[in-house]
């Protein structure tokens, strides 16, 4: 059987991958299927060599259960030399009624400008953050209005084409078509500020394994999005650098050490440590406050850098109103297990850690795919040609 009943979506994180299945016609059959994996998603650092072998488990293990063939996918993630790029355009018209040929002139304008300054980029995302009517700003655009001169801004959101090959190849020798390809933190993001409806202001800093992401929405817009290229695997290099312990061992001391331990006053605790993480190791007399500078280092630059973001499209007073959300396994050091935040960045007044969850995070492609946001331009995928001219690059909300 082909794949017809079923949606199939992966995130594909650099440290562990998530497929799910979703029944079309039955909304309580959800499969999810979780795996550890090492992905390199630098564009100069490809290696998918386990994922390739991974990737082929779970497909195994979603046709057995789903009981048909996984032909196609929409397949989440994030990279560190992900792109952003902010447009405006405008055109005149004439008092006429807006229609939505207007929209996707600019937005086709738009993309193709994208396409030709970009040339080794693949556009993900393209998403209307707002609409200008003769000076007058809308979040969405309103209907039958006329106006002298149109203007709209837009975000692109973009892979690069090397990467977007490379995985496509992977599933085609899988005998896999990837639908579409969406950006996770971003993704993540527009399902998760949903539990959060009485918050104007939500910023989501979502700490992956090499990048850290924040997006910024105000009365359910989109704002603003910025990507860091820095992350929870980036404690575990300072770690392995300074204390020259190879990564695994690293690994597990910034995973393991709980508020017992690395932060707790006794004496005690240091021969815990050294018994626990150092063993095998020449590095006998480590202290646990050698290890706190070096991961605390390291937190307040992403948080410092995350707030600097945040400061750039608000005010001081805005800032201490601002609802705060921590997401990403990069951000589970955070939690109320290891480190009090508020005394790394006392600005913030509202923070949240947001457990997240293979099927929720699955659930957030299958969301966004099926056109909940109305900033979204979706564009359909490869496997429909029979389409008109704007048509067949878009379907616009």
């Amino acid at each position: 059987m082909n794949d017809k009943n079923f949606d199939f979506y992966i995130d594909l994180g650099s440290s562990r991958i998530r497929a799910a299945a979703f029944n079309k016609f039955n909304k309580d059959e959800k499969i999810i299927i979780e795996k550890n994996n090492v992905s390199l998603l630098k564009k100069k650092k490809l290696n998918f060599f386990e994922t390739e072998k991974i990737i082929e488990e779970i497909t195994y293990e979603l046709e057995k259960k789903t009981k048909v063939y996984m032909n196609n996918v929409s397949l989440m993630l994030d990279t560190p030399d992900t792109l952003l790029v902010s447009l405006s355009l405008s055109k005149k018209n004439d008092k006429k009624l807006i229609e939505k040929k207007d929209i996707l002139y600019l937005i086709q304008d738009a993309k193709q400008q994208i396409l030709k300054s970009y040339p080794d980029q693949n556009i993900i995302h393209i998403i209307v953050s707002n609409y200008k009517i003769d000076n007058k700003d809308y979040d969405y655009l309103p209907d039958k209005i006329k106006c002298k001169i149109l203007s709209i801004d837009i975000f692109f959101i973009c892979f690069p084409k090397i990467l977007v090959e490379n995985l496509e190849n992977l599933f085609q020798r899988n005998e896999i078509t990837i639908n579409k390809f969406l950006c996770s933190s971003y993704t993540k993001s527009l399902n998760y500020k949903d539990q959060f409806p009485t918050f104007e202001k939500i910023t989501f800093i979502d700490i992956g394994y090499e990048k850290t992401s924040v997006t910024i929405y105000e009365n359910d817009k989109l704002k603003a999005l910025n990507l860091l290229p820095i992350g929870g695997n980036h404690i575990t290099k300072d770690i392995s650098n300074v204390l020259k312990l190879d990564m695994e061992k690293s690994e597990k001391i910034k995973k393991n050490l709980n508020k017992e331990t690395l932060f707790s006053e006794s004496n005690g605790t240091d021969k815990i440590f050294q018994s626990d993480f150092l063993i095998n190791s020449n590095k006998k007399n480590v202290s646990q406050e050698l290890i706190k500078k070096i991961i605390f280092a390291r937190i307040d630059e992403i948080l410092t850098l995350s707030l600097e973001t945040i400061k750039s499209y608000e005010n001081l007073d805005a800032i201490n109103r601002l609802k705060v959300v921590l997401t990403g396994n990069g951000s589970k050091i955070l939690d109320s297990n290891f480190i009090h935040i508020k005394e790394t960045v006392p600005l913030f007044e509202e923070i949240d850690f947001l457990v997240e969850s293979g099927l929720n995070i699955c659930e957030s492609g299958l969301k966004l795919s099926k056109g909940l946001n109305k900033q979204e331009v979706l564009m359909v995928p490869k496997k429909i040609v029979t389409k008109g001219f704007f048509e067949k690059l878009f379907h616009f909300f």
